[in-house]
């Protein structure tokens, strides 16, 4: 049945429609209340004639295929998961470099551990969050850490270890990956403890601290004591300044936007508690056949999820849409809508977060807004508002937000080049960093077939690289190809160094390869005791980023991003220091073994030699009467014949001489 005869048996019911290619690759993915006159009114002539991108999709369609649902909300939640799974051409993707980070608690592990992660999966685990800015998770981790002993290290707590590591000496840990040097009970009240602070119960985590510093003095366990009462302490300090994600009325996300050229920068600023505590950047280019309206002329008209244009100038809309304060964007040939674009961006954004404020505020008004807020309430459990202030407060602010996305904007679009500082916080969130990195250490191994194995470290220090802290390696205990255990080798040695001369670590080791890579260099560290350590590697061809500890959840940073140009930098640098090395011992090399292989050449005499012609290369012009000059006839004859022979193989295009033994006989 051909796409025209599967039209005619659509059904009149709300459901999702998805356009396939001629490779039955999914192209297009929309909802709707009435799939027959939705989809029908693709193959009206006037509106593939008025609008560019119906016309497009249509000469690509080929076949159509349609799921029905009970009613509209459950179309919207199918669309979305639909896009998100099969990523249609001409659907708006939502592609985001930035995600905030959650407190994890692994609840169902024999030893729960507490860790900062930016990706939510259905494992059993807690999650809490999401926290603003993103260094508050890391700082509240951490915190947790020293307060409440829970293990801060990657080791595996499902089996024990013959001892523990300094964390417990210093008590800094419970130290579970030990047997019998914490009970169950112990630390199943460390855990219980950890889990009411991070729900903010903290009247109720005072009473059970409280309790159970009275009973560790009446039992005059008063070293106990003590570090209760300092958790007693550590909870009322950090409830004071602590800014968590909350249901207060005033928690808002406002948005603001800026399209100039064919490309869009949005932003969006998290208020909670009234104040505006972070922002979050958004960026679509290169998409030029989605930037026209998605609305065929009809009265049931489409619901996309396309970034699309009005029929009318975005300068005659602006003060309705907030843009009057965005001049260049009149001059753009491509006209751009922000209702059609907000209406599928909000979709994308909201729909699979656990967490959604109760306003959210847009430059303009969409279809489907009320739709979308009642979706969102359901799931959320609590009031969602999605409001277009025209004037106002309100209004005001959603224009500072177009403002800064102007900002964004040029700093992206525009080359501008991002402060040293700006780059070192993007590279410490896009990471998960505890703190801006200051030193960057970066490692790569370079041979040829196992041959002359060389390392290399670089030093990125304060925005730029510290030539003068360069280090070149030999690896020594490693023959053949085995770029694991050469890294292995190379980490072992430069950080063995550093501990038994107590100099500051690098504040984050980066490495030039994969996963393998990767975990050969976690492996050295962890035989060293250093399991704090931040480490990452980086792959060549694919540019992916895999952070340790984290490794299921790789870093794909955006091809424009500062950030992955900075590591790219530091990774070819690298690459280039010890490419360069290695060239040099291969000449070394070269050089000392050359002449050898000639019967009758040992290394007296090739010194002689080099001593009375200054190189090989002098060798090599020397007639058979300069040769008699340091050897004897036949030795020179033997020479000869050699490089006769190794000139001769050079034009033939073959790199090894012939054997001189065969020549000479």
């Amino acid at each position: 049945m051909d796409i025209n005869e599967k039209i005619r048996t659509l059904p009149t019911q709300p459901g999702v429609y998805l356009y396939k290619n001629a490779e039955d690759e999914v192209i297009y993915v929309g909802k709707a209340k009435n799939l027959r006159s939705r989809v029908r009114s693709y193959f009206l002539e006037a509106n593939q004639l008025a609008n560019r991108k119906t016309g497009s999709l249509m000469r690509e369609a080929v076949d159509l295929e349609y799921i029905l649902v009970a009613n509209e909300r459950e179309a919207l939640a199918l669309e979305n998961n639909l896009i998100k799974q099969r990523k249609p051409r001409f659907n708006i993707l939502l592609r985001d470099d930035k995600t905030y980070p959650y407190v994890k608690l692994t609840v169902r592990d024999r030893h729960p551990k507490v860790f900062v992660t930016r990706k939510l999966k259905k494992d059993g685990a807690l999650y809490f969050g999401p926290y603003f800015p993103g260094n508050l998770a890391y700082r509240l981790v951490d915190l947790i850490h020293r307060s409440f002993l829970i293990p801060s290290c990657k080791v595996d707590l499902s089996r024990y270890h013959p001892r523990p590591c300094l964390e417990y000496y210093i008590k800094r840990c419970l130290a579970p990956c030990v047997e019998n040097l914490v009970t169950p009970d112990t630390y199943r009240d460390a855990i219980r403890d950890v889990q009411l602070f991070l729900e903010g119960k903290e009247s109720e985590l005072e009473d059970r601290i409280t309790a159970r510093m009275h009973e560790a003095a009446a039992s005059e366990q008063y070293e106990l004591a003590a570090r209760l009462r300092d958790q007693i302490v550590t909870v009322h300090q950090l409830q004071e300044k602590q800014r968590i994600a909350s249901t207060d009325d005033s928690d808002a996300d406002v948005f603001g936007f800026h399209f100039a050229n064919d490309m869009l920068a949005v932003n969006q600023f998290h208020m909670r508690s009234g104040k505006i505590v972070d922002r979050r950047d958004f960026f679509f280019e290169d998409l030029p056949e989605i930037l026209e309206d998605d609305e065929p002329e009809t009265t049931e008209t489409i619901d996309s999820l396309s970034l699309s244009s009005s029929s009318t100038p975005l300068s005659s809309r602006s003060e309705a849409e907030g843009s009057a304060f965005l001049p260049d964007q009149a001059e753009d040939t491509q006209t751009f809508n922000p209702s059609n674009f907000f209406a599928a961006f909000l979709k994308q954004l909201y729909l699979d977060q656990p967490y959604v404020p109760r306003t959210i505020m847009v430059p303009a008004e969409f279809r489907d807004r009320d739709l979308l807020a009642t979706l969102l309430c359901d799931r959320t459990g609590h009031k969602v508002e999605i409001l277009a202030p025209q004037r106002g407060e309100k209004r005001s602010l959603v224009d500072l937000v177009c403002q800064n996305a102007k900002q964004s904007y040029d700093q992206r679009f525009r080359t501008l080049q991002p402060s040293k500082a700006a780059i070192a916080a993007s590279l410490q969130d896009a990471l998960g960093l505890a703190d801006p990195p200051k030193r960057i250490e970066c490692f790569d191994i370079s041979h040829i077939q196992g041959a002359e194995t060389v390392a290399s470290m670089v030093v990125w220090e304060d925005g730029e690289m510290k030539k003068s802290d360069y280090r070149k390696f030999k690896v020594n205990s490693v023959s053949g190809v085995d770029d694991f255990a050469s890294m292995h080798e190379i980490l072992t040695r430069r950080y063995s160094k550093l501990q038994a001369e107590k100099k500051p670590f690098p504040s984050l080791i980066l490495i030039d390869g994969g996963l393998g890579q990767l975990h050969a260099a976690y492996a050295a560290l962890e035989q060293l005791g250093i399991t704090l350590q931040p480490l990452a590697s980086i792959a060549k061809r694919e540019e992916i980023i895999y952070v340790h500890g984290q490794e299921e959840d790789p870093v794909v940073l955006d091809r424009r991003s500062p950030v992955l140009h900075l590591v790219q930098h530091i990774r070819d640098e690298s690459h280039r220091f010890a490419v360069t090395y290695h060239r040099k011992r291969r000449e070394i090399r070269d050089r000392e073994t050359e002449l050898l292989p000639i019967p009758g050449v040992g290394p007296r005499t090739r010194q002689r030699l080099i001593e009375h012609f200054g190189s090989i290369r002098g060798i090599k012009l020397a007639g058979p009467d300069a040769l008699t000059a340091v050897v004897n006839a036949a030795t020179a004859e033997k020479i000869r014949a050699y490089l006769n022979a190794e000139r001769d193989a050079a034009i033939d295009g073959n790199p090894e001489p012939s054997n001189p033994l065969r020549i000479l006989s």
